[in-house]
């Protein structure tokens, strides 16, 4: 509810899939279609969309990755760099577990085929 931040290292994996998701909820980092960091960690009015950057995590090389949320902007970040920010006033919530290696219910080709390690969530806004 309230300012965080979420990073972890990984390697590998393939579009579509995902790092960090919650049940009940939406995939907070993942692969999008083309292998570049998204998130749809947003809010829930008209104007919310999914935060995209257009940098590769997938190429098999270790990245660290990230999300932070300071209450007022998105920020997305690979290998300790924002590669993408836009601004948001709220995130729409959730409930359920959180799930490492695999998408928002389990579903199909979400699972994540590279590795994970070092997972990190801060209940603040904390840069890398």
């Amino acid at each position: 509810e309230g300012p965080f931040r979420v990073f972890a290292w990984i390697k590998g994996g393939a579009p579509g899939q995902v790092v960090m998701s919650q049940q009940s909820g939406v995939n907070w980092l993942q692969a999008d279609v083309d292998g570049t960091l998204m998130t749809e960690l947003m809010s829930t009015g008209r104007t919310a969309t999914p935060l995209y950057s257009e940098t590769t995590i997938t190429d098999d090389t270790w990245h660290r990755v990230g999300f932070v949320w300071d209450g007022y902007q998105r920020t997305l970040y690979v290998d300790d760099i924002p590669v993408a920010i836009d601004s948001q006033t709220g995130l729409g919530g959730s409930t359920g577990g959180l799930v490492i290696g695999a998408g928002q219910g389990n579903q199909t080709g979400t699972f994540w085929s590279g590795m994970i390690d070092d997972v990190r969530i801060y209940d603040r806004a904390v840069e890398p």
